[in-house]
């Protein structure tokens, strides 16, 4: 799907991640950057500002964030890995594109009528709590996506609209001077993956605090798994393998052989509950053993986090100046 292509996407540190964040897209994510000819992958800390006022945790989230696509093997030779604020040029395109992107448009981003709405529901004022950096949450992600000549961007449906707002904003700058500076991005939608279930049967999330660390410690890990909710079933009783927070992970690191026999055991009864659980423990704790490793002398030396980050913005950056030189070029008759 991405070969002969140049992809991009970000990731928020705006958390630990968790087990869901490994599934839905941090192993996808590296999936796609070894099939891609190109691939831009940052870490989103502006975009993390409209959520989290603390640097102290914005710093922590990233170092994690890095240290953990680095550690399940990351091949950063391949992808281009860096940090956002590190590439001063996206402030540049930023400003610049906001000249060519109506209001009208940001009205209409599902974020701020989502918060909005929600402020009127409460009875308050519809722009109540709402600053700048929410309402211009496209204009930054679209010039994430432009300054780098982003031919797709791998997105789920929720966040499909800021791609095409790119596209709308490139389209636009296009059209007003006359010239292809900006390439117009597409979106493409992976194939849905399940949604990993929590400690209580909902999405995995953090908002929920049902989640589990990727990299938790084996202590913490099986306690976490054997807190997992269950029904009263009894061990002989057959019991449904989808309707199964237990499986439904399990399925996601163990072998399809191991995966079907544990199915074939909840589906003709004589597995229980406490037995599966010490088995879906006994087989992330193995999965993870090495990377766990990985990640936590990383972290232990973050200098080598950021060397990477730097190489990467480093090489980010080499592109995002000739994007940046041909739209002031452009707009301002000179190179800024």
């Amino acid at each position: 799907m991405f070969e002969e292509k140049t992809v991009l996407t970000g990731i928020k540190p705006t958390g630990t991640p968790h087990l869901g964040n490994l599934v839905g897209a941090i192993k996808p994510v590296i999936d796609m950057s070894n099939e891609a000819e190109k691939s831009y992958i940052f870490i989103a800390d502006l975009h993390a500002l409209n959520a989290v006022r603390d640097s102290d945790l914005i710093k922590k989230w990233t170092n994690e964030v890095a240290a953990t696509f680095l550690a399940l093997g990351l091949d950063t030779k391949k992808a281009v890995f860096f940090r956002q604020s590190d590439v001063s040029e996206i402030y540049k395109l930023t400003v610049m594109l906001m000249n060519v992107t109506s209001k009208g448009l940001m009205n209409r981003s599902h974020a701020y009528k989502a918060v909005s709405a929600e402020n009127v529901e409460n009875g308050n004022a519809p722009d109540a709590g709402i600053n700048m950096g929410l309402y211009t949450y496209p204009i930054l992600m679209a010039a994430d996506i432009l300054l780098y000549n982003t031919d797709v961007v791998p997105v789920g449906q929720d966040q499909k609209q800021h791609v095409e707002m790119a596209r709308d904003i490139a389209g636009s700058f296009n059209h007003t001077y006359n010239d292809e500076v900006l390439v117009v991005p597409e979106p493409v939608i992976p194939k849905a993956t399940s949604a990993i279930p929590g400690l209580d049967g909902r999405k995995m999330s953090k908002s929920y605090e049902n989640h589990i660390p990727i990299f938790a410690e084996p202590k913490k890990l099986k306690k976490s798994i054997m807190r997992i909710v269950t029904d009263s079933k009894r061990p002989e009783d057959p019991k449904d393998p989808d309707d199964s927070t237990i499986y439904q992970l399990y399925q996601h690191f163990a072998p399809k052989d191991k995966a079907d026999e544990m199915r074939k055991q909840f589906t003709s009864g004589g597995l229980g509950y406490g037995d599966a659980k010490k088995m879906l423990f006994e087989m992330i704790d193995t999965s993870i053993e090495e990377s766990r490793s990985k990640y936590y002398e990383l972290l232990a030396h973050p200098e080598k986090i950021d060397e990477v980050l730097e190489d990467g913005a480093k090489r980010a950056q080499a592109v995002a100046v000739e994007t940046v030189n041909k739209v002031s070029k452009a707009m301002l008759g000179k190179i800024i």
